[in-house]
């Protein structure tokens, strides 16, 4: 019955993956795109979890921190980008 549930959260989790791949390709605007990458980073953070438990191991714990901490650097360069319009800024004030 575990294993049965654990697929099955699989199966849901990879079927909301490619939804959100379709907003990321699809969306009508920038910050809807910029949601769904965010999304889908937190959907393999789960995927990775999940086989995590199936598995029973502790080897893609470092995945998962590796994948959370590009998709929070992610999350926040996207932001950045849509308030200034720029991610790095060349000229500083002195």
């Amino acid at each position: 019955m575990f294993t049965f549930i654990m697929t099955l959260s699989l199966f849901i989790i990879a079927i909301s993956t490619a939804l959100y791949l379709y907003r990321l390709i699809k969306g009508p605007s920038t910050p809807d795109r910029v949601i769904a990458l965010d999304a889908i980073g937190i959907n393999l953070i789960g995927i990775t979890a999940i086989t995590l438990i199936v598995l029973n191991t502790n080897a893609f714990v470092e995945v998962i921190l590796l994948i959370s901490i590009l998709a929070f650097i992610g999350t926040v360069a996207f932001a950045k980008f849509l308030e200034k319009g720029e991610i790095i800024e060349n000229d500083r004030d002195q």
